[in-house]
């Protein structure tokens, strides 16, 4: 009989009550056993809710627990890396929210202490999880798709927390890293690179046009591949409306998803078009956790390993010098 992973989820959020504690407790050879929150409502809210039986106001603390073999960190992003590297000290795996970390700097000390410890380290972007992304895998191999030349990624939306309020955090660039970019782009950023390679340049601009925010609340770029092909991409959370689509462009034919996480596939060539079956998981993180619970017991290759999610990092942090220079950068 496989061992079942006993987990601490750290963070009592949105995506922590949503989809996080309902993966950790549904996958195989999964428990949810621990909890650590420091708002005292949110975090005994959330063990009712999910029957969890350990209950944690500090991180220090929950760590000591013996029965813990592995920790999903759901906090604001500035404390992903210093929490990881705790984590790793305590001798436990860990699978950490995205993006990874502030900068690809921190990610990049985080992946040093990770090298030198025994326990798994991953990343949650999910889609790469997600029957999308196989099926746009499997295309681009075989050929179908021909030699990428292009492509297009958008995410509109209208979000604008008030001060006090629990997602405030993410339009505080000490907390955030960034706005739509950091919560949105990141995603769609890891599934282009995860499909066509690590772009190697980029040129951006990044807007504040309506909120006095620390962060962007709209940008817009051009990624270059390394084979030469232009990726346009635009992310806003200004919008009137809601937009989320990516598109990959070869010589041979166009792949959409639009939206990008539901419904058909739109695979055209020439003048044919058909759609393409993408059924996914109720709960989009559940592929994931169950792939990082399967990883623990050495029975699959894990999806999204740190040195994935660094690549994500670092076209961020290119995409944001190029909107400062107003020029294009190399990646």
């Amino acid at each position: 009989m496989k061992k079942t992973i006993n987990w601490l989820l750290v963070g009592a959020g949105d995506i922590a009550n949503k989809r996080v504690a309902p993966a950790l407790r549904d996958a195989a050879n999964s428990k949810l056993l621990g909890l650590c929150e420091p708002d005292a409502g949110r975090r005994h809210a959330m063990a009712e809710m999910f029957g969890i039986s350990k209950v944690y106001e500090n991180l220090d603390e929950a760590l000591k627990n013996s029965e813990i073999d592995a920790v999903y960190l759901a906090t604001p992003v500035k404390f992903h890396v210093p929490q990881a590297i705790a984590v790793l000290e305590a001798q436990k795996a860990v699978l950490v929210e995205k993006p990874l970390g502030l900068e690809a700097r921190e990610v990049s000390r985080l992946i040093k202490i990770a090298r030198q410890s025994d326990n798994l380290v991953g990343c949650s972007y999910y889609r790469r999880a997600s029957n999308r992304f196989a099926i746009a895998q499997s295309m681009i191999k075989s050929g179908e798709l021909g030699t990428i030349v292009g492509g297009n990624m958008i995410y509109y939306s209208s979000f604008a927390p008030k001060a006090g309020e629990q997602k405030y955090w993410r339009v505080q660039k000490s907390q955030s890293g960034g706005g739509p970019l950091s919560d949105m782009a990141t995603h769609m950023f890891d599934f282009l690179i995860g499909l066509a390679g690590m772009p190697k340049s980029v040129s951006a601009s990044c807007a504040n046009t309506i909120y006095d925010w620390e962060v962007e609340e709209s940008a817009g770029m051009v990624l270059t591949l390394a084979n030469g092909a232009p990726v346009t991409a635009s992310f806003a959370w200004n919008a009137g409306c809601w937009r989320h689509e990516f598109e990959l462009v070869g010589s041979e034919g166009r792949l959409t998803m639009a939206p990008f996480d539901s419904g058909d596939l739109i695979y055209a060539s020439g003048r044919t078009v058909k759609a393409i079956p993408s059924p996914e998981a109720e709960n989009v993180h559940l592929p994931l956790i169950q792939n990082f619970v399967d990883a623990l017991s050495g029975d699959a290759k894990l999806l999204v390993p740190l040195e994935e999610a660094l690549k994500t990092n670092m076209v961020l942090d290119a995409v944001y010098r190029a909107s400062e220079q107003q020029k294009a950068v190399k990646i």
